[in-house]
C-alpha cells in the first residue's frame, strides 16, 4: 500500500529506513518538511525516483541531495520548488517500477533517476537490469511531459569504498558498478537523457571518510553536496525563473 506525506513543498513517498545495507527494512517513516521560502513567484515540479541514495539513507532528510538541489534552486532562481520524492531504501529496478507504472503522465519541470544498488547487491541477474533499467527511462520521460531534456540520471554510487564494503565485498563490486554505470550511459545516450557521472565522488570515500555517512555504507551530506554541486549546473539551464 503506497503511503502519502504532504508538507508544506515536499511530498514523499515510501520512504522507509534500514539498519542494514540496502537490502533491508524497517517500519520507520521518515518525513520532515523544508521550510518555505518567500518572496518565490514562479513554481517549478521536481519529481526524485530512486532507493536509498535519494531518500539520503541515515542523514537528515534536508541533507539527501534532492532536498539539497530543491534548496540550491530557491535560494539561485525565482523559483518556489515542489519536490516529491518516490524511493525506498531496498529498492531494485523492479519496484521501483511497481511503485510508478501505474501512474499517468506528468508533467514535472524536473526528474532524476539513480536506480540499480540494489539488484546488484541482491545478486539479481544483469540481464534483469538491462530490461528494465530502459523501462524506467522511458516513463521517466513520461512523467517529465515526453520531455527528455527534463530528465538526469545519476550514475550508482560506489559502496565498495566504505568500511562495509571494504569488510563484506572486494573489488568485483567495483566492476560490477562500472557495467550497470556504464549500459545506463550508453542506454541514456540512446534515448536523448542526460547521464551525470557521481560514483568517481564516493570512490574517495575511503580516503576522504567524511564522504561516508555514520552507518559505514551510505554517502554522507558531504558526498550528497558535492553531488548536486555537479547536479546543479545541469539543472539550472533547464529551469526558467
Amino acid at each position: 500500500m503506497e503511503q502519502i506525506y504532504t508538507s508544506f513543498k515536499i511530498t514523499l513517498l515510501l520512504l522507509l529506513i534500514t539498519t542494514a545495507p540496502s537490502c533491508s527494512q524497517t517500519d520507520d517513516i521518515r518525513s520532515e518538511p523544508i521550510q518555505e521560502q518567500n518572496g518565490n513567484t514562479q513554481k517549478a515540479t521536481y519529481l526524485a525516483l530512486g532507493d536509498s541514495y535519494t531518500v539520503g539513507e541515515s542523514v537528515d532528510f534536508e541533507q539527501s541531495f534532492p532536498a539539497q538541489l530543491d534548496t540550491r534552486i530557491e535560494e539561485t532562481k525565482n523559483l518556489n520548488v515542489e519536490t516529491t520524492v518516490i524511493a525506498q531504501t531496498g529498492w531494485r529496478t523492479d519496484q521501483l517500477i511497481a511503485s510508478i507504472m501505474g501512474r499517468e503522465s506528468g508533467n514535472y519541470d524536473l526528474v532524476t533517476l539513480l536506480i540499480g544498488v540494489n539488484n546488484q547487491f541482491q545478486s539479481r541477474p544483469f540481464a534483469q537490469y538491462e530490461s528494465e533499467f530502459p523501462e524506467l527511462l522511458k516513463k521517466a520521460v513520461q512523467l517529465a511531459g515526453n520531455d527528455s531534456n527534463k530528465v538526469i540520471v545519476l550514475s550508482i554510487p560506489d559502496y565498495f569504498y566504505t568500511p562495509y564494503g571494504q569488510q563484506n565485498g572486494n573489488e568485483q563490486i567495483s566492476k560490477a558498478l562500472d557495467d550497470y554505470n556504464h549500459f545506463a550511459k550508453v542506454t541514456c545516450t540512446s534515448m536523448g537523457i542526460t547521464f551525470l557521472n557521481i560514483t568517481d565522488i564516493t570512490r574517495n570515500g575511503l580516503n576522504e571518510p567524511e564522504l561516508v555517512a555514520d552507518d559505514g555504507l551510505h554517502p554522507s551530506s558531504l558526498a550528497y553536496k558535492k553531488f548536486v554541486d555537479r547536479l546543479y549546473p545541469l539543472v539550472s539551464t533547464r529551469l526558467k525563473d
